[in-house]
């Protein structure tokens, strides 16, 4: 690691074996915090804020390998030396990316609804909803909700986004990720996992935790799991979408301890 390399926000709690938490496109650390709680008795668990997320640095490119790096920056300055690594969404596409690169760091490594894949680019009125949002006519969160309906019709994801908004030092609402940002690198985010030259598949294990009313991972993409990740399995919870740790917090937190105890 350089010198010169900016290092991602992270919040760290509770003692023993490390556990590394990495959240979804327009997130922060404190979208697993409902993971981070309860293991943080058994574990040692980094959450960390994705670039151009929370309060972590802002740049204007994102590929996999340049987000799997400022995770091994990160555990270089923490001294992680092997860890248990978790992601969600985005998150998981990056945890993919970091045990391709460095696969002796990571001891097992969990997926929360995502695979390796490419996907068409389905948040594309997300952002320009955000986009459009008129902060100067914003004095409680309300008022951008009532803006972002008109491109986002289902409140728990408005909600969901909105979390992004705070006051400033100057008492304004402003938005704590960088929406240009992650518009720039849009279509960097929706790219597949790729092993980097001279690196293999990683062979440890792997758990893919899908939502069983989410269409994230399908059986087409099986193959491309196979062949970057060929330890791996798969569970299933019943009733839980994209946001699985938070509708069934319960059974993610059961599937992912059971996992990493065995």
């Amino acid at each position: 690691m350089t010198s010169q390399a900016p290092l991602l926000n992270y919040k760290q709690s509770g003692t023993g074996e490390h556990l590394v938490l990495i959240h979804g496109l327009f997130g922060s650390l404190e979208n697993l915090n409902m993971v981070a709680k309860p293991l943080s008795s058994s574990y040692c668990v980094t959450s960390v804020d994705v670039r151009n997320h929370g309060a972590s640095f802002h740049a204007n490119t994102m590929e996999y390998t340049e987000l799997a790096q400022d995770i091994i920056n990160l555990l270089d300055h923490l001294n992680i030396e092997r860890c248990l690594l978790l992601g969600h969404s985005m998150g998981g596409k990056i945890a993919i990316q970091v045990a391709l690169e460095q696969p002796q760091r990571i001891k097992k490594l969990i997926i929360a609804d995502i695979a390796p894949v490419s996907y068409p680019p389905h948040h594309l009125s997300i952002i320009e909803g955000l986009q459009r949002i008129d902060l100067s006519s914003v004095s409680k969160r309300k008022d951008a909700d009532v803006q972002l309906a008109a491109y986002v019709d289902n409140i728990g994801v408005r909600q969901f986004l909105l979390r992004n908004l705070a006051k400033n030092e100057q008492g304004d609402y402003a938005f704590k990720c960088s929406l240009s940002n992650i518009g720039l690198c849009y279509h960097q985010i929706m790219k597949a996992n790729n092993i980097s030259t001279g690196k293999a598949a990683y062979t440890g294990p792997t758990l893919f935790i899908k939502g069983g009313n989410s269409d994230y991972i399908l059986p087409k993409h099986r193959a491309a799991i196979a062949t970057l990740l060929p330890n791996s399995k798969a569970k299933i919870i019943q009733g839980a979408g994209h946001w699985l740790h938070a509708e069934k917090t319960i059974a993610f937190n059961k599937i992912v301890t059971d996992f990493i105890k065995v």
